[in-house]
């Protein structure tokens, strides 16, 4: 396009995709080809083989480097497959050094997968840098970062760490699928690869299975194509054009939903069954200064603690409008029980260990009206016995 100083809710919407150049249709095509003819016997075109590249998803691919500001972006089958695909740029005794609260997903990785392959791992608070540095080893290859973290939300200071990485000689990975490049750049702040469940907020309906990350290296994004055409886990056609139809309307989703999670975490902090809200848009939340820094808003994630499992049960048997399901980043709101969903994977001492209770819920606010969220949280949590203090986490 000819003007690429466009603001970043413009250019969700007119990119070098605005149009088919054939037909003038104004949507991406959906190629199924599996294969493409090359009509030169001795140079062949951009696209032979799917797995390999497909116009469709190289649409998607392209926008996701744009909307990060890379150079190259890359779409798979399911955020697990992207992170998955990453981590094979290590070697066999190397060590990863792994934000303590990540994705159950990604701990099972870690701890499952990776070790069979003699990679080490050590886990850490990475909201403190100098335990950060502490853990860096001589062979520690990657330092992998969520922030806010899942589902503590607790923050990282990117650019701290990603100075501690360089001095290193340290790749960093940080899964922004909280934050989206909508509220937050992590390439922008010296992050080598940036990932995505784009199964969540990017594609925002929750009809479509899908993982993307994205570069600004160009060297270290052909090594990652490489292990892309490799592995094969790529997004089929349909799926990215799922993904980039739900691009379209991320600006307003995401705006609207972390509009309503700010007024939905100032209500439970006062209600007495509530025992504590992580939300890094309260000015207590741990982190508050760094992620206002770091980010361009809150988000449209949080998580409550109730006292017990019991109390979650009730909780949930009352609750109205959010579906109880595993996901986040829909425009319907879902309540989900980390202990049982995103985080069963891990064992329940390394749950409690890292403040994952059996009370604890996340919350992925939808775009329903607020006021009738607050008034159907409020009839549920009425079910419930007070609470004996409200803890504010420092």
């Amino acid at each position: 396009m000819s003007n690429r100083n466009w603001t970043f809710q413009t250019k969700l919407l007119h990119n070098d995709h605005k149009f088919d150049p054939v037909t003038g249709g104004v949507s991406v095509p959906i190629q199924h080809a599996s294969t493409f003819h090359q009509t030169n016997f001795d140079e062949y075109g951009k696209f032979d083989y799917s797995r390999s590249g497909n116009p469709t998803r190289d649409a998607l691919e392209q926008a996701i480097a744009d909307l990060e500001g890379g150079t190259r972006g890359f779409a798979f089958s399911s955020g697990m497959a992207a992170i998955s695909t990453a981590f094979l740029l290590l070697s066999k005794d190397d060590h990863v050094l792994v934000q303590e609260d990540v994705y159950g997903g990604t701990y099972r990785m870690i701890t499952e997968v990776l070790s069979r392959f003699g990679i080490e791992h050590t886990f850490v608070n990475m909201t403190d840098l100098h335990e950060v540095a502490s853990n860096i080893r001589p062979n520690t290859k990657v330092i992998y970062m969520e922030t806010p973290s899942n589902p503590l939300l607790k923050i990282t200071d990117i650019e701290g760490v990603t100075k501690l990485a360089k001095a290193n000689n340290c790749l960093t990975f940080l899964d922004n699928t909280f934050m989206t490049p909508a509220l937050q750049r992590p390439l922008d702040l010296g992050v080598d690869v940036v990932l995505h469940s784009a199964t969540k907020f990017l594609a925002g309906h929750s009809d479509v299975l899908a993982g993307l990350a994205a570069v600004k290296d160009e060297e270290l994004g052909q090594k990652i194509y490489k292990l892309q055409n490799s592995f094969g886990a790529v997004l089929g056609v349909q799926d990215a054009w799922l993904v980039l139809r739900g691009l379209k309307t991320l600006h307003v989703r995401i705006e609207q939903s972390s509009n309503s999670a700010m007024d939905l975490a100032n209500y439970l902090e006062t209600h007495p069954a509530v025992e504590a809200v992580y939300y890094p848009g309260l000015s207590y939340h741990p982190g508050h200064a760094v992620h206002h820094y770091q980010t361009n808003g809150h988000g449209a994630v949080l998580s409550f603690r109730l006292a017990d499992e019991e109390a979650v049960k009730t909780f949930v048997n009352n609750v109205e409008i959010p579906v109880f399901a595993v996901s986040l980043g829909a425009v319907e709101s879902i309540l989900s029980y980390p202990a049982r969903m995103s985080h069963a994977a891990m064992p329940k001492e390394e749950r409690e260990k890292r403040g994952i209770t059996d009370g604890l819920l996340r919350m992925s606010v939808g775009l329903e009206n607020c006021e009738d969220l607050i008034e159907d949280f409020k009839q549920a949590l009425n079910k419930l016995s007070p609470r004996k203090t409200f803890q504010k986490i420092q």
